[in-house]
């Protein structure tokens, strides 16, 4: 379920509710009972699942000549 931000027309209260998306819009303020207007939102971010993401995760690009430019001591 999404979090809609709402503004109070009249006192300019801003507060957030936790809604279902079938849900009809709030129309009155929990705090002076005006006329509130729901606010566009960002969206949330990407939620990544599992262990993570690592270096180790992908193809390291090889050289193209074939040498190996690592210093040996």
């Amino acid at each position: 379920m999404p979090t809609y931000e709402y503004k109070c027309n009249d006192c300019g209260y801003l507060f957030e509710e936790f809604q279902k998306i079938s849900d009809e819009p709030l129309s009155t303020c929990p705090k002076c009972g005006g006329a509130v207007k729901r606010l566009i939102g960002a969206g949330a971010g990407p939620i990544f699942k599992g262990s993570g993401f690592y270096h180790t995760d992908y193809k390291v690009k090889s050289n193209s000549s074939g040498k190996d430019n690592s210093k040996k001591d």
